[in-house]
């Protein structure tokens, strides 16, 4: 199980924002690069980067931080960036750049055409990012909720040909509420690809509760406010995810 911090990066800076709302965002740091060093001196074996602006605006506009973020981590570990991203030119540009994996959000759900596209032109380079709220998906940063099962789409996404799904519940994104492990274990088990869990990880009893369930296909989890505000500490989390795994024989890396 990988706990993958993230970097939200909004006018330039490393943010968290409460159930995504632009307005209600807490500057952590100024430097994304360094927050990047942070994380990959604590022991990170991924990093989740969301540009938060272009999310909003339907393009990419953090690029230089982004860039900048890159450098610090020169290819030592992947880095997956979603926000904005809905045409292939864009996609192939970040991997140009160094990025590993790329996210599709709302254009996944708005214009599937794309995203069938985008599997086939970068096969094994791309994720899902499935936003839902009691069981429907969420779009256009979360302001409107869909009709869409979140199950249904992430089969249909699955055979397009997508690497993994992130299943984040709106409810509890940074609200330190604890992950619904339930709704991504169900999600997990009805899928044959990773599920990565996001929304609302608080403490090192989510870690265990998600470890319990990466049997059923759970291989990661984003880490947001609780690892930086220190309620939970990134180092500990990941060697209790490798403990749980070794006891499991499931191995360290997924």
């Amino acid at each position: 199980m990988l706990i993958i911090p993230a970097i939200d990066l909004k006018d330039g800076q490393c943010v968290r924002l409460k159930q995504g709302l632009m307005e209600d965002a807490t500057v952590f740091n100024n430097s994304p690069a360094a927050q990047a060093k942070t994380w990959l001196d604590q022991g990170a074996r991924r990093l989740h980067l969301v540009d938060l602006n272009g999310a909003f605006a339907g393009k990419p506009v953090n690029d230089g931080a982004v860039q900048s973020i890159l450098d610090v981590v020169d290819g030592r570990i992947p880095v997956q960036l979603g926000g904005g991203i809905r045409d292939l030119d864009t996609i192939e540009r970040y991997l140009d750049l160094g990025i590993s994996y790329v996210i599709i959000g709302t254009a996944a759900v708005k214009t599937p055409g794309f995203l069938q596209d985008a599997c086939t032109a970068f096969p094994g380079h791309i994720i899902v990012g499935l936003d839902a709220k009691d069981g429907k998906v969420a779009v256009d940063g979360w302001s409107k909720i869909t009709g869409h099962d979140v199950i249904d789409l992430a089969q249909k996404f699955e055979h397009y040909g997508v690497e993994s799904i992130i299943y984040t519940d709106i409810g509890r994104d940074g609200m330190l509420s604890g992950i619904n492990v339930e709704a991504t274990q169900k999600l997990a088990q009805a899928l044959k690809i990773p599920v990565i869990a996001s929304g609302g990880l608080t403490n090192m009893a989510d870690i265990t509760a998600l470890c319990a369930v990466e049997e059923d296909g759970v291989t990661g989890v984003i880490a947001g406010r609780a690892i930086y505000d220190g309620s939970l500490d990134l180092g500990a989390a990941q060697a209790e995810a490798d403990r749980f795994a070794k006891d499991a024989g499931l191995g360290a890396e997924r």
